[in-house]
């Protein structure tokens, strides 16, 4: 780490954001499938399962697009800490909820306040890298997410063994306490420097970038470098550019909006929700029998997805963006495409009394499915978790960095709560049909990321426009 080891830290502590989003994931992944929980909501079926599951998603869509203005009005920083105590409001109505509609406000609660920390907390970590490092500080969201995932998973495994309703209620509860980490931390945390240009307090971004380069000398050669390209960069688009949404829509803007939201888009139609969200009924689904083998198998799900990240944590600013989105998109397609065949081919439909479906497959081919979900969550965490979040974070001017952000992520948030909200019909509908269709978009998305999106790697916020306009 050396002398980024300040950069890294300040990386770190933001990315708790993203463990949120995780933990959130995680934990109602399995609470769907705990006895207490269904029982105590009258055993909602496949509509009632999906509305619970999305409506975070939908809060998660408005959260990402109100974030935009606040970071740019407020700061990376403060937002941040706003969207901790939204988030922690949301988590206490859950927690606490008598009723559906209860569980339901509080997930679209917590919801405005993990799409407001989605959409900032890659931003902050993008505009407080080196260059050379960016990729490796923004995979840091990605891979905290895996870790909220993970941990949630196993706090449910453990807590399914409790015989009342705190089986549910305790591991809601407990996500109060990374919030309230995360916002006592920024308190202590400097403001993004480009920000601080932004907003005419240069001596202060000065003295941010003094300590996150060069350990506080504020004489150091690179430091005064970044801060004059900073400075530039920022008067260039005073210049060129309006503080306004219909910016995007205008040349040459225009054609970063679409890739960010399509990389955004294309990262939802990876799958990776339906499998994380719905792992315990897939599994079951599979062949493995009672609460506790699903259960299992979904926390082991948790530690492959958490390791399978690592790679692309510490070599993604070495491979490029674009190689591994490509090699990852075949990696997806191929283990979908075989989920499909083996599942197809031998599967026995049975719906049960209380409309849960078997598909009554022979053991070779029900462990060869669980095997490949295992395969497409390595594929999926070395190359679209991180890549999804680093790319659209540095692509655009300061100016409309966060607003163009916020219209990234929030296309995310659509799709995430499109596919949350019909993914528990089809799978129940079509079984082995759905993940034929994400082969098949994975196999597409190879084409579009080799047509249409140009490589980012170890370049500086401020030379994008080299990349993306030729000066």
């Amino acid at each position: 780490m050396g002398k980024n080891s300040k950069a890294y830290f300040v990386g770190s502590i933001s990315a708790i954001g993203g463990f949120l989003f995780g933990y959130d994931t995680g934990v109602m992944s399995s609470i769907l499938e705990m006895d207490y929980w269904k029982e105590y909501f009258h055993h909602p079926g496949s509509v009632g399962v999906g509305v619970i599951t999305s409506l975070l998603t939908a809060g998660c869509f408005v959260g990402s697009l109100g974030a935009g203005w606040l970071a740019d009005k407020f700061s990376r920083k403060r937002t941040i800490m706003v969207a901790c105590i939204v988030f922690c409001l949301g988590a206490a109505i859950q927690c606490g909820s008598r009723n559906r509609a209860m569980l339901i406000v509080g997930r679209f609660i917590a919801g405005l306040g993990v799409g407001c920390l989605s959409m900032t907390v890659p931003v902050f970590q993008s505009e407080i890298a080196p260059a050379h490092i960016r990729g490796r500080l923004v995979s840091l969201q990605q891979w905290a997410i895996t870790w909220g995932l993970l941990v949630a998973y196993w706090i449910d495994y453990g807590c399914h063994f409790i015989k009342s309703d705190a089986s549910w209620r305790i591991p809601i509860g407990i996500q109060i306490v990374p919030a309230l980490i995360l916002f006592t931390s920024m308190i202590f945390m400097p403001y993004s420097p480009r920000w601080l240009v932004d907003n005419d307090r240069v001596d202060e971004a000065h003295s941010v970038l003094a300590k996150l380069r060069a350990s506080g000398d504020m004489d150091n050669g690179e430091v005064v470098e970044e801060l004059e390209e900073i400075k530039e960069a920022v008067r260039v688009d005073r210049e060129t550019a309006v503080r306004s949404y219909m910016e995007l829509l205008r040349f040459p803007i225009r054609r970063r909006v679409i890739l960010g939201v399509g990389i955004q888009i294309l990262q939802q139609l990876t799958g990776i929700n339906v499998v994380m969200y719905y792992a315990s009924t897939i599994f079951k689904q599979s062949g493995l029998s009672g609460d506790n083998a699903s259960l299992l198998a979904q926390g082991i799900n948790g530690v492959v997805n958490m390791l399978a990240t690592i790679p692309a944590i510490l070599w993604i600013d070495r491979w490029g963006r674009r190689k591994t989105l490509m090699f990852g998109s075949l990696g997806c397609g191929v283990t979908y495409f075989i989920q499909a065949v083996a599942t197809g081919a031998t599967q026995n439909k049975v719906v049960n009394e209380n409309g849960d479906v078997d598909l009554n497959m022979p053991d070779g081919p029900s462990y060869l499915v669980i095997v490949m979900m295992y395969l497409f969550v390595i594929s999926f965490a070395m190359s679209w978790g991180p890549i999804g979040w680093i790319y659209p974070s540095e692509i655009f001017p300061m100016r409309i960095r966060s607003k163009a952000n916020s219209i990234t992520t929030a296309s995310n948030w659509l799709f995430n709560f499109i596919i949350g909200l019909v993914a528990p019909i089809l799978i129940k509908k079509i079984t082995w049909g759905l993940d034929l269709i994400f082969a098949i978009i994975m196999f597409a998305a190879i084409g579009i990321i080799f047509v249409f999106y140009p490589e980012t790697k170890n370049r500086n916020l401020e030379d994008m426009e080299v990349i993306f306009t030729g000066s």
